[in-house]
């Protein structure tokens, strides 16, 4: 906890400046959720192909950048809002606007389902 997924589609390695836009996560997840920094992992995921309206795919002129953290439960609404708007803060300073590309940066922050459990091997 918390765990935290990014799924994007097209924006360019050099636009996004992924190790930044974790690190800052991080410490934005410590600030307002009280999460403990040494809990914190984000997973990049990267998406091969998006559909946008009637548009053809082979234009290229949109990107997405969805962020999805689940926290453990307890937390207050504001705290969940106050921390989906620091992501998408974060998101316009991390990835770099792109000629001809609209950016649809989105976030959700929900509540763990209580059969959460993990396990980790050293």
């Amino acid at each position: 906890m918390p765990q935290i997924t990014v799924d994007c589609y097209h924006p360019s390695d050099d636009a996004f400046d992924q190790d930044g836009f974790a690190r800052a996560l991080h410490e934005a997840t410590v600030e307002i959720a009280a999460a403990k920094p040494e809990a914190c992992k984000t997973l990049f995921r990267y998406i091969d192909a998006c559909q946008f309206g009637y548009e053809d795919p082979e234009d290229d002129e949109h990107a997405i950048v969805h962020v999805t953290i689940g926290l453990l439960a307890g937390r207050a609404e504001e705290t969940k809002a106050r921390l989906t708007e620091a992501v998408l803060e974060l998101l316009g300073t991390y990835v770099a606007p792109e000629d001809g590309v609209t950016l649809h940066a989105s976030a959700e922050v929900r509540d763990l389902d209580p059969s959460y459990r993990k396990f980790e091997r050293v």
